[in-house]
This record gives C-alpha cells, structure tokens and sequence, in this order.
C-alpha cells in the first residue's frame, strides 16, 4: 500500500497544461509520473499487437484499438497513457471523447521498458483493478512472455501467462473479449 505525500495532487487539468515534450505524463491519485519515450523494440511489440487486434475488428466490428499517446482519464487524479487499448462499440458510444476516454476501457495492453516495469506491474495494476479494466496484459520484451489478469469480481487476477519459449510450438493468446482472435506470440515479439 501506498502512503500518499504531503506534495499536492495534480488533476488532468494540470497534465494539460504542461508543455508536450515527447514524455509520457500520468497520474496515480495524483501522483505525476513520466517516462521517456520507448525503443524500437517496445514500438515493434506495440506495432504487432495492435495491427492484430485492428485486423480483427476490420471484420468484427466490435469496437476499436487505440495505442498512445491517448489519455485514458479514470479520475481527475487518475490519468493513464496506456501502450494500447481496445474499447468496445458500447462504451466507446459513452466514454469516448475528443481528447481522451473517460472511464475504463475493456482492454489495456502495457509493454515493460527498464524504466516503467514496476509501475505497469504494480502501481498501473492497482489503478485499472480499481477502475473496473476487464483485462490488462502486461507484455515483457525481455522474456517474451505476456501475462494475462482478468478482472474477476472487484480483482484483477492472473489467468495465463504465455511464454513464446524456444520450442517448436509458440502458444497463441486469446481473450473472450475478442472471440476467435488469435494473438501468436511469435508474431508478438518478431
């Protein structure tokens, strides 16, 4: 657990009012957090990800992917920029709006660099759990492995985790939000 700081709490409204600087700017109960921007390898697994997801729904109209820089604003002092996120039809109609979404969406997808990995494993985890986020995958370069939490109940618990491994048969990811997609880890991390 968390013991908040004497520092004041940012809003969005202050996260607006900072100059853009090819920093990603988030807030955890107000908290400001910033990383710089990720490696190539980082923007490959994005890339991958959401292509997938994005052909997808090209024949299954179910809703869209959004990869960031896109606020997700959960809260005036919770404020996320996840890597990519999937929203479905419904609550996009009543979340989306121009500059951000305004609420949880479905899906989040974080990929770990060297300098966000315990806050997209802890602190990242902790808001979406709060925040009713009906799946986080956490995707790590390094292991090329993707850790899958579904929100069961009020928690988000880990359901799978899929490793692509050295073996001949490199398991696929699949989520019941997106019946029948199949997300090959090979494909992922090539």
């Amino acid at each position: 657990m968390r013991i908040p700081s004497s520092r004041a709490r940012l809003t969005y409204q202050d996260l607006l009012g900072l100059p853009e600087d090819l920093l990603r700017h988030e807030l955890i109960d107000g908290e400001h957090l910033m990383s710089p921007a990720p490696n190539s390898k980082h923007q490959r697994i994005v890339v991958n990800i959401t292509g997938l997801i994005w052909s997808y729904l090209r024949s299954h109209p179910l809703g869209r992917v959004y990869v960031a820089p896109f606020d997700v604003v959960f809260s005036d002092f919770d404020v996320a920029e996840p890597d990519l996120l999937y929203v479905s039809a419904e609550r996009e109609r009543s979340l989306l709006k121009p500059r951000y979404l305004a609420g949880a969406p479905d899906l989040i997808v974080e990929v770990l660099s060297p300098s966000t990995a315990r806050i997209d494993a802890g602190m990242k985890r902790w808001l979406y759990e709060r925040y009713g986020v009906s799946e986080y995958w956490i995707v790590d370069p390094a292991k090329e492995s993707i850790r899958v939490y579904r929100l069961n109940g009020s928690v988000l618990q880990l359901s799978n985790e899929l490793i692509r491994g050295d073996g001949t048969s490199v398991p696929s990811l699949s989520t019941p939000l997106l019946p029948g997609l199949e997300v090959p880890l090979a494909t992922v991390f090539d």
